[in-house]
């Protein structure tokens, strides 16, 4: 009995708040005067029930869409690897991820979030069931748009540039920080087609994408300031830029205004050392700008000089003026030197800028060395018969005797040394021959001595061991040994038979 009386009342309690919770869900607060003067759309969600009915585990993550809503986009946060979420239509049936008629569903999961688009959604309370982030339960996207600070006037080609953005979702601007997990921000230079500049019929480029993660130019990590560093290493011209926002689910553009690009205004130059040995060992690097873009007092340089041996000098300009910044680099070797500029200014409209200018290179060769003459004036006397060989000048003929004289001196001194070196060879060659005479002869001496001694000792030896016979080895009266007596045996045996 109390058991029933329990279920009754616990029924009555989930009916009570159900019934609660519908009521505001379908009843709208009436139009004021006031609301109705202001030309402002209504928002196509609304959060059902307050704090305490939405932490109940069958209310969580409602939400409800209004009746004239064409097209809802939503995007729900979930743990990290959970399944996609389930959605509860108002009239309790069920979208699944991967069951759904395309024709009005486009769903798109990720590992963390889960976006849908749905065209002609039915009005009414929704619900998404699953692991959705209790921070951000739901997010309807219905008219977001990327603000990025203007591009300025004068841009230069190939200029390091840093500009910031950040995203709005029906006018209000979005702080979420999964969201940058979602979308992708980029500027793109699509060409004027202006025949008119040089990069007329050119190809689009991607000039820079924005970061929310506090590296390179961005100052703090997800704090909903997207930014992005250009580096304009394209073609001078007449460019439109476009900036757009990426999402699994669509896309949205913006058009700028068309820019100017300048060609790079940094001007590079050199002086190279005197190629007839008397410069001073040193090149002259000339670095100077165009003066009506930029502002000469405020460049400063930082650059880096290699060498045809491949060393790298780094070096610094950061003297002010209006001169031409001038710089000397050691002349030790001839071949390719290459240099990289980085230029820092201030254009003629009181913008800093940072520029990366393209690399200069130039070629130092070695003097050529120095041919004498041996024409007089161009022209050969002897060959064109216009002075005897045998009365040249005075300056000629000594000159001539000089060289003669210094000739002979030289191939006396040298017959003299080469038979020097003859006699000495040939006299080491004889001493060698007579030293191994000499040694062949003691060898062949010591060598016959101990065999003809041995001979005569073999000799000795024979004889001594040849018998002497003597009469009574001659005697019949010794008795017969070894194969004699079986043999006188034998002759005894045969009379007796």
């Amino acid at each position: 009995m109390r058991v029933g009386v329990m279920k009754l009342v616990l029924a009555l309690c989930l009916l009570g708040c159900t019934s609660t919770v519908f009521s505001q869900d379908t009843s709208l607060p009436a139009p004021s005067s006031q609301d109705t003067q202001v030309d402002t759309a209504p928002s196509p969600i609304t959060d059902l029930g307050d704090e305490y009915e939405n932490s109940i585990k069958l209310l969580q993550n409602r939400f409800r869409i209004d009746y004239n809503v064409k097209e809802v986009s939503m995007i729900f946060f979930r743990e990290y690897g959970s399944a996609p979420v389930v959605l509860v239509r108002p009239d309790g049936s069920k979208l699944f991820q991967g069951r759904v008629d395309e024709t009005y569903v486009k769903w798109f999961d990720a590992d963390t979030f889960d976006m849908i688009t749905i065209e002609n959604p039915m009005p009414g309370p929704w619900q998404a069931v699953g692991q959705v982030n209790p921070a951000s339960r739901v997010m309807v996207i219905s008219d977001i748009k990327l603000h990025a600070t203007s591009l300025p006037s004068i841009l230069f080609s190939g200029e390091i540039l840093k500009s910031t953005a950040y995203l709005t979702n029906g006018g209000e601007k979005i702080d979420n920080q999964q969201f940058r997990d979602v979308v992708e921000l980029s500027i793109e230079f699509e060409s004027a087609n202006d025949p008119n500049y040089d990069n007329f019929g050119a190809n689009d480029a991607e000039i820079a994408k924005f970061e929310d993660n506090g590296r390179g130019m961005d100052e703090r990590p997800m704090d909903g300031v997207f930014t992005g560093q250009f580096n304009l290493k394209v073609a001078a011209g007449k460019w439109q830029p476009v900036y757009r926002v990426d999402t699994p689910m669509f896309t949205r553009e913006q058009i700028g205004a068309p820019i100017i690009l300048y060609n790079n205004p940094v001007y590079v130059d050199v002086e190279l050392d005197a190629t007839d040995g008397t410069g001073d060992g040193y090149h002259t690097l000339l670095i100077d700008v165009n003066r009506e873009l930029v502002n000469i007092e405020s460049l400063l340089i930082d650059g880096k000089i290699k060498f045809p041996n491949a060393d790298i000098q780094n070096f610094s300009l950061t003297e002010g003026g209006d001169s031409v910044r001038e710089h000397l680099i050691v002349a030790y070797e001839e071949g390719v030197y290459r240099v990289k500029l980085t230029a820092y200014g201030t254009t003629s409209e009181g913008r800093d800028f940072i520029l990366d200018v393209p690399e200069y290179t130039f070629v130092a060769e070695a003097p050529e060395p120095e041919v004498i003459d041996p024409l007089i004036d161009g022209e050969d006397p002897i060959v064109d018969g216009s002075e005897d060989p045998l009365s040249m000048g005075d300056s000629s003929t000594s000159l001539n005797q000089d060289n003669t004289q210094s000739m002979a001196e030289d191939d006396e001194m040298d017959s003299g040394t080469l038979t020097l070196i003859i006699l000495a060879v040939n006299g080491t060659i004889i001493l060698i021959g007579v030293i191994a005479a000499v040694m062949i002869i003691l060898k062949r001496r010591k060598a016959s001595g101990p065999a003809s001694a041995k001979a005569a000792t073999k000799k000795e030896n024979k004889k001594a061991k040849k018998k002497v016979v003597s009469e009574s080895d001659l005697s019949l009266d010794n008795e017969p040994k070894g194969f004699k007596k079986l043999l006188a045996k034998f002759k005894k045996s045969k009379p007796a038979e």
